[in-house]
């Protein structure tokens, strides 16, 4: 928690004046108003970071800059690429290990199965992935898992921070539904731990996490990204997890139910997904 939380905490539970609290915590009062105003710019930096990432998903921090630059934000590489880490993002481009998330080199990584393969079934291959969403005041991190033949949405999770609970929640749903041949992933630390594994372990469920080979099976996921964004998000202008929790979910049913896709003949992901489904059986 940084000073300026620790400072409106106190005041809301106890009623001790900002500058009293100040004082107890060795700081000067204006030091509390300069960290909100830096967040709050950082904030409006990422905000335009996602959109211009969800645009050319294959720029990197030098691009995004000045992409940035062009809408009136002058900052160095650095930062750039220090706020792009926070959200979790990273140019598409073909290279060994391509991390949404952050790593851990702790956590046992499993070999990339998708190079001679291509998605036959429902639940023959689900990807996995997060992507960031900006809210008014803040943001959150969503967490979806995609049925690659149907692209029918499974389930999902919308989370203020990038701990890998969030994700085992999402799986665990997905898992009340079905259980796929395979499991892909990057390499986030969200989706190598050990408890998060061992769900799909238990399940003998195939792990597959992006290695070497088709680096771009996930544009179906970075699809489905740009999609939410531009139908919903980047509309909506959710004024907190809640109401973007809400409204997310109202979308995501419309895409699963209702949205025709050009690519599955002009039917929904639902109707693929059963309708495959129907055929295997029979």
């Amino acid at each position: 928690m940084t000073h300026e939380e620790r400072v409106l905490a106190v005041e809301d539970d106890v009623g001790i004046s900002k500058t009293r609290q100040c004082e107890l915590l060795g700081i000067s009062r204006s030091s509390i108003y300069c960290e909100t105003k830096e967040n709050e710019r950082d904030k409006k930096i990422k905000d335009e970071i996602d959109k211009i990432y969800t645009a050319c998903p294959f720029y990197g921090s030098r691009r995004i800059k000045r992409g940035l630059k062009d809408h009136g934000i002058d900052i160095c590489r650095d930062k750039t690429r220090r706020l792009m880490h926070e959200m979790g993002i990273e140019a598409i481009y073909p290279k060994k290990g391509r991390n949404t998330s952050i790593s851990n080199i702790e956590h046992k990584k499993y070999p990339y199965l998708l190079s001679d393969i291509t998605a036959s079934f429902p639940n023959h291959i689900w990807g996995t992935d997060i992507t960031y969403v900006k809210l008014e005041n803040g943001w959150a991190y969503l967490n979806a898992i995609l049925d690659w033949f149907s692209r029918r949405v499974i389930a999902w999770r919308l989370s203020e921070t990038l701990e890998s609970s969030f994700c085992i929640e999402t799986l665990s749903c997905a898992l009340k539904t079905a259980k796929p041949d395979i499991h892909n992933s990057d390499q986030g630390s969200q989706y190598t731990s050990e408890n998060y594994t061992g769900i799909l372990l238990e399940n003998e469920i195939n792990i597959s996490m992006d290695g070497k080979g088709r680096c771009f099976d996930n544009i179906f996921t970075e699809r489905l990204w740009r999609t939410l964004k531009y139908e919903n998000i980047y509309l909506s202008s959710y004024g907190n997890i809640e109401e973007a929790r809400k409204g997310i979910g109202e979308y995501l049913e419309f895409y699963n139910t209702k949205r025709k896709h050009q690519a599955l003949g002009y039917r929904t992901p639902e109707e693929v997904y059963f309708e495959s489904q129907g055929s295997i059986s029979d």
